[in-house]
C-alpha cells in the first residue's frame, strides 16, 4: 500500500508523492510560495521533485483563471517519444559506436544546428507540410517584436536551423532493450532556443503587471484570464508546443532513417509522445483550470507515457491510472538529486565511466553533470507513484546520445 499522497505542512491545497524531508529548502520554498499564490486552486508534486528555475521542476499547477509562465518553465513543450521496434536486443550490431556516430551526424546537438533546413524535412513530406505550416505562423507570435533577434531576421534563422536538434543538458537519444526483448528507441528535447526565448519574453512581461507586485517571488507572476497579455502569452505557448512536438518527430524521424540504412528489416510501431513542460485546460472538483505540469506528464486512464531515468539507467514506459488526486499527472523522470555545478565538483571522467560501464555513450567532462549519480534513483521514483501509472516495460539503455 502507498503511504503517498502527503500534505506539504503549512499548506491547505497541496498533496505530494515525495517525502518532505528529502526535498531540498529552496524546493520547498518555491512549493510554499507557489501554494500561497491567490490564484492556486491546489498543488501536486512529483516524486522526481526538485528545484528549478521559477517554478520547481516536477510540480502540477491548477490554477484558477490564470497562468504563470514560470511554472511551465523556458523550454515549453519540452518532453519524450519512444518507439518500440520488432527487433530483439541479440539482432543488433555487437558495436554500437557506427550507430551512435550515424546518429550523431543527422541530428546535431549540443549548440549545434542544421545548416538551414533539415534534410529530414526534403525526405518526408508529412514532416515538410507540418514544418512549412508552423513557420507559416511565426511571424505571427506575439512576443517577436519585443526582441532583438526578430528585426534582425535572427530569430527565423534559429527556428529554421533548430527543428530536428537535441539541445544539450538532459536531452538525449536513446537505443534500449526493453524487458518484452524488444529494441526501442526514446529521445527527449524541446522547443530549443525560440520556445526559451518566448518564454523568457513572456515572463518579463508578466512581471511588470501591476497585479504582480506585491508577489513573495517575482518570477511567479501570472497572466490572468480575459487580458490581451494572456491572450499572447497563450498563442505563442500553443505554438511552442507544436514546434517541440515537431522537432522531435523529425528527430525520430532521423533516427529511424539512420536505423533503416544499417539494419535490414528493421520496422517500428506507432510512437509513445508526451509533454512534460505545458499547459492544459482542464476540469477537476467541478470547476475549470489551467494546469501547468513543469517536469510532469498526463497520466489519464490508459495515456501512455515514458519515465526516463538516466544515461545509465534507462526508462520506464508507464500506463497512467488516471488518479484525479495527482490531477492525472505522474512523474517525468527521475529528477536531480544535485545541481549540475554539484555534480561536476564531485565526479570524475572516471565516475562517468564507470557508472556508464556497458553503453555507447560520451565519457568525457562535457557531460559529467549528466553522471547517473547526480540523479535519483529511478526505480525508487516509480515506486513511489504505483497509484498514477502501472509499468509497461522496463527499459535498458545500450546506447545514448547526448549534447
Amino acid at each position: 500500500m502507498s503511504t503517498f499522497p502527503v500534505p506539504l505542512t503549512g499548506t491547505d491545497n497541496t498533496l505530494m508523492w515525495a517525502t518532505e524531508a528529502d526535498i531540498e529548502d529552496a524546493a520547498r520554498r518555491q512549493l510554499r510560495n507557489v501554494a500561497a499564490l491567490p490564484w492556486t486552486h491546489g498543488l501536486r508534486v512529483m516524486p522526481d521533485v526538485h528545484y528549478g528555475y521559477g517554478a520547481t521542476v516536477g510540480s502540477v499547477i491548477a490554477m484558477r483563471q490564470a497562468v504563470a509562465p514560470a511554472a511551465v518553465g523556458v523550454d515549453i513543450g519540452c518532453g519524450m517519444t519512444a518507439v518500440r521496434t520488432n527487433l530483439r536486443p541479440d539482432q543488433l550490431p555487437e558495436d554500437l559506436h557506427l550507430l551512435r556516430s550515424g546518429i550523431e551526424r543527422g541530428v546535431p546537438v549540443g549548440f549545434a544546428a542544421h545548416k538551414g533546413e533539415a534534410r529530414t524535412l526534403s525526405r518526408h513530406p508529412d514532416l515538410a507540410a507540418r514544418y512549412r505550416t508552423l513557420m507559416a505562423e511565426f511571424d505571427d507570435l506575439r512576443a517577436r517584436h519585443l526582441t532583438r533577434a526578430a528585426s534582425s531576421g535572427k530569430a527565423t534563422a534559429k527556428a529554421i536551423s533548430q527543428v530536428g536538434t537535441l539541445g544539450g543538458g538532459n536531452h538525449f537519444i536513446e537505443l534500449c532493450a526493453g524487458d518484452d526483448d524488444r529494441v526501442w528507441i526514446t529521445l527527449h528535447s524541446g522547443s530549443r532556443g525560440t520556445g526559451n526565448q518566448l518564454a523568457q519574453v513572456h515572463m518579463e512581461a508578466a512581471q511588470a503587471l501591476s497585479h504582480n507586485q506585491g508577489l513573495v517571488d517575482r518570477d511567479l507572476a501570472v497572466f490572468l484570464a480575459g487580458t490581451p497579455q494572456m491572450d499572447d502569452y497563450l498563442h505563442d505557448l500553443w505554438w511552442a508546443q507544436a514546434y517541440a512536438l515537431l522537432n522531435r518527430d523529425v528527430i525520430l524521424q532521423a533516427v529511424c532513417d539512420e536505423l533503416s540504412h544499417r539494419i535490414e528489416g528493421i520496422a517500428f510501431e506507432a510512437p509513445i509522445k508526451c509533454h512534460h513542460n505545458y499547459v492544459a485546460v482542464e476540469t477537476y472538483d467541478d470547476t475549470e483550470l489551467i494546469v501547468t505540469r513543469k517536469g510532469a506528464i498526463r497520466a489519464g486512464a490508459g495515456d501512455l507515457g515514458v519515465i526516463p531515468g538516466s544515461m545509465g539507467t534507462g526508462s520506464y514506459i508507464v500506463r497512467g491510472l488516471g488518479n484525479p488526486a495527482s490531477y492525472q499527472s505522474a512523474s517525468h523522470g527521475a529528477g536531480r538529486r544535485m545541481s549540475r555545478n554539484a555534480a561536476k565538483r564531485r565526479y570524475s571522467t572516471e565516475d562517468l565511466a564507470s557508472q556508464t560501464a556497458g553503453i555507447e555513450c560520451r565519457k568525457d567532462a562535457g557531460v559529467i553533470d549528466e553522471i547517473p549519480a547526480a540523479y535519483k534513483d529511478i526505480n525508487e521514483v516509480i515506486d513511489a507513484q504505483r497509484d498514477l501509472v502501472d509499468v509497461v516495460a522496463r527499459l535498458q539503455t545500450l546506447l545514448c546520445v547526448k549534447g
